[in-house]
C-alpha cells in the first residue's frame, strides 16, 4: 500500500518567488533533487543488501515484520508533523532514517520481481518522474486546482488499498496501480511547482534548510509510490 503523508508547508510570503533571484532559486531546487537522489540511493541500497543477507528474510518469518512496515509510516508522519519545531539537523537525521527504513520495507519487490524488471521499472520511473518534475518547475500554470482532486484520488487509493489487504482481489490491484500512476505522476508536477513557490531568499539558514528537506521527502514519496503502481503494473514476477 502507498504511503505518501504529504508534509506540512512551512510559512512562508505569499507569492515570494516573484521577487527572488533565480540564482538562488536554481540552488534551492537543485538541493532538493540532490536530497531526494541521495535518499533515493539510500534506500536503494539497504534494500538490496538487506535481501542480498537475507536480513528480509529472516525478519518476514517472525511479528517483526509488522514493524519493518510500519515504521516507516511512524518515521514520516513524525518528520512530516513536527518539522517545524525540530532543529535542521534533527529534520536531517530523520529524512536519513526514513530512507534507509523504507528500503528495510522494500527490500521484499527482489523476492517478487527480477531483478531486470526492477530496473527496468526503476529507469521508466525515472524518466516519467524527471519529465513531470520538469513540466511542474517550468509551467506557467498554476497547479494549484490539481491539489484537491489528486488528494482525493490519493485517500481514495489509500482505502481501496486496505480494503484489497482483505479482499486479495487482482483486479481491484489492477485498478488502484492504473490510478496510482495518475494521482503520482500529476503530484510530481504539483509538489515540484509547491516547491518552487515556497523558495524565499531571506529566510535564515535554518528555514530554508529544512524546506529543502520537507521539498526533499514530498519528491521522494512521489517517486517512490510512482514506481510501486508501475512496479505492479510491468514487473515481471519471479517463477
Amino acid at each position: 500500500m502507498p504511503i505518501d503523508l504529504k508534509p506540512v508547508q512551512i510559512s512562508r510570503p505569499f507569492n515570494s518567488v516573484s521577487v527572488n533571484s533565480e540564482a538562488g532559486l536554481r540552488v534551492h531546487m537543485r538541493s532538493v533533487y540532490n536530497y531526494m537522489a541521495a535518499g533515493l540511493a539510500l534506500t536503494g541500497f539497504v534494500a538490496y543488501f538487506a535481501n542480498s543477507l537475507g536480513l528480509y528474510q529472516a525478519i518476514a518469518a517472525t511479528p517483526l515484520i509488522w514493524v519493518v512496515m510500519l515504521a516507516p509510516l511512524a518515521m514520516v508522519m513524525f518528520l512530516s508533523f513536527r518539522i517545524q519545531q525540530m532543529s535542521l539537523a534533527t529534520a536531517e537525521i530523520s529524512f536519513w532514517v526514513y530512507a534507509a527504513l523504507m528500503g528495510l520495507s522494500l527490500s521484499g519487490i527482489f523476492l517478487a520481481y527480477s531483478g531486470q524488471s526492477i530496473s527496468r521499472v526503476f529507469f521508466i520511473t525515472a524518466g516519467t518522474f524527471g519529465g513531470m518534475s520538469f513540466f511542474g518547475y517550468t509551467t506557467r500554470m498554476d497547479l494549484t486546482r490539481w491539489g484537491s482532486f489528486l488528494m482525493m484520488g490519493l485517500i481514495g487509493i489509500i482505502i481501496a488499498g486496505v480494503v484489497n489487504m482483505f479482499m486479495q482481489s487482482t483486479q481491484l490491484q489492477l485498478a488502484i496501480s492504473m490510478i496510482g500512476v495518475i494521482v503520482f505522476v500529476g503530484l510530481t508536477a504539483y509538489d515540484t511547482q509547491k516547491i518552487k513557490a515556497m523558495y524565499y531568499a531571506a529566510d535564515s539558514r535554518d528555514v530554508a534548510g529544512k524546506k529543502v528537506v520537507i521539498g526533499a521527502l514530498s519528491l521522494y514519496l512521489d517517486f517512490i509510490n510512482l514506481f510501486l503502481m508501475l512496479l505492479r503494473l510491468f514487473g515481471g514476477r519471479r517463477n
